[in-house]
């Protein structure tokens, strides 16, 4: 109780040199377990779910999670560019039911979660965690996406994504999946036991692509996966200082026979899958050195070595 008083002491603070109140949206909206939707989200007077605090503040503001609690009954679309995130010692849960926990499907936006717990309510027909499909700019940072039936994170279309010292683990469908037009970087990110680790598609003419760095990719059916199935379509992945231990194949690149699929791996362990590459159609999987592959059962298709530049 001490620990929760004082820190409601700081935030209200910082909620001072902030906020006016003359102001009819704020710049910070405040969340809490004992909050209200009928309170204007302010520290002393805080609401109790995320549509209420996101309709509080301004575009570019911040919505802090003071308790542990869920902060939502269904869906979530964020319209605005704005920051999720628990102060330090808080579970901010946020929650699948009725479809993804949270969606974008705005453009031009600018949206960073930090310090979320995104999990699926019990039989309540959730999917993905985070999904995206406008071209807005997404940031995931130290945070838990588990055990959903669909995609921990889904990019598709123009959306630029950014997800760094994050747990992907036990979802149903992809870690991360980008589709279609998707850029992402992924660094210091555990991605464990998922159906697939991360996919670069694209199905359209569009270039989609993946950078994976100082990253693990544990468990599931494929870890890195690179995949065009349209005339003019790119997939690229580029995998640097990762380990990539326990699935099926570890490394696919894939076409149907058009459009350019690569992954590019280099500073990376890839130990103990079934596959430790696999090479189909035109996909091509370029090893740029310093790596240890090893201790894996086989491997499909062709590895093509080439120099650093």
């Amino acid at each position: 109780m001490q620990l929760r008083t004082a820190s409601r002491g700081i935030v209200a603070l910082l909620a001072m040199l902030s906020c006016s109140a003359a102001q009819a949206l704020s710049f910070r909206a405040y969340l809490s377990v004992d909050g209200s939707d009928s309170n204007p989200c302010s520290v002393q007077l805080p609401c109790r779910l995320l549509p209420a605090a996101l309709n509080a503040i301004v575009d570019g503001g911040e919505v802090w999670i003071l308790d542990s609690a869920n902060y939502n009954t269904g869906p979530v679309t964020i319209g605005k560019s704005a920051s999720i995130l628990a102060v330090p010692g808080a579970v901010g849960s946020v929650v699948a039911l009725g479809g993804p926990a949270l969606s974008i499907t705005a453009s031009g936006l600018t949206v960073a979660l930090r310090n979320l717990v995104i999990v699926p309510f019990p039989a309540s027909g959730g999917t993905d965690g985070v999904n995206m499909t406008g071209a807005s700019t997404l940031t995931i940072e130290n945070s838990l996406t588990a055990n959903l039936p669909g995609n921990g994170v889904s990019v598709t279309g123009a959306g630029k994504l950014k997800i760094t010292h994050t747990i992907i683990r036990n979802n149903g469908g992809f870690a991360v999946q980008l589709l279609n037009g998707a850029a992402a970087e992924i660094s210091g990110t555990q991605m464990l036991a998922n159906a697939v680790g991360v996919v670069a598609q694209s199905t359209t003419a569009t270039t989609t692509t993946a950078s994976v760095t100082d990253s693990v990719i544990s468990g599931g059916n494929v870890g890195v996966n690179a995949f065009t199935s349209f005339a003019g379509a790119v997939a690229r992945v580029f995998v640097t200082r990762c380990t990539i231990d326990g699935t099926g194949f570890a490394l696919a690149s894939q076409t149907t026979g058009v459009g350019t699929a690569s992954v590019a791996v280099s500073y990376s362990m890839i130990t103990n899958n079934d596959y430790a590459w696999s090479q189909t159609g035109t996909g091509v999987i370029r090893t740029l050195g310093n790596n240890h592959i090893t201790d894996n059962t086989s491997s499909s298709g062709f590895l093509t070595p080439t120099a650093l530049q």
